[in-house]
């Protein structure tokens, strides 16, 4: 859209089967306004749109349980960076909230990583040491530690969370600059 005064450019268009037609009533200022409103909520239907292809890629490519769908990435990634590409593609690091949820994890992250033996997920310690919590700083009140080693270690060097199929889905905490695969989850709306 060009405005030029009160003369206002008008172009028709379709965005993934959201046809659209901005009409304009003669009053400039009402008319861009008016237009502004209606490119917001077409610009939120098109993200919508997005999201939703985006979710369908992963559940098909991972797994879906819980109301989630997961999904193992195989490019070792630190801590940071993992998360980061997790939200990227509109989720965050799989937080495991109960034994089940743990245990599909740990299944799926064998099936589609043979031989890996660490993953980064959802867990840390990094605010403040011992109080753990997932990716978006909300308590966590569901714990799989490795207490044949000992974990979590106590140390404020390893802050950031691995689920170990070495261990059997048992977590330990690492050194978050530690480069390792991860497992991403994705809300099913």
């Amino acid at each position: 859209l060009n405005f030029s005064g009160s003369t206002v450019f008008l172009y028709f268009f379709s965005l993934t089967c959201l046809p659209a037609c901005l009409c304009f009533y003669g009053d400039a200022a009402a008319d861009e306004d008016d237009v502004k409103l209606q490119l917001e909520k077409l610009w939120q239907e098109v993200n919508s749109l997005k999201e939703i292809s985006a979710l369908q890629t992963v559940c098909l490519r991972g797994i879906n349980a819980h109301r989630k769908c997961y999904l193992t990435i195989e490019e070792p990634k630190h801590y940071h960076e993992a998360n980061e590409h997790c939200i990227a593609w509109g989720g965050t690091l799989a937080t495991p909230r109960d034994l089940n949820e743990n245990n599909d994890l740990r299944d799926y992250a064998k099936r589609s990583a043979p031989g890996t033996k660490e993953f980064w997920i959802g867990v840390t310690d990094i605010v403040k040491e011992g109080q753990y919590v997932d990716v978006n700083s909300m308590p966590i009140s569901y714990f799989n530690w490795d207490k044949t080693k000992k974990q979590p270690t106590g140390t404020k060097r390893e802050s950031c969370v691995v689920l170990s199929l070495a261990a059997q889905g048992k977590w330990h905490d690492e050194v978050c600059l530690g480069k390792k695969k991860y497992i991403c989850e994705y809300p099913i709306p």
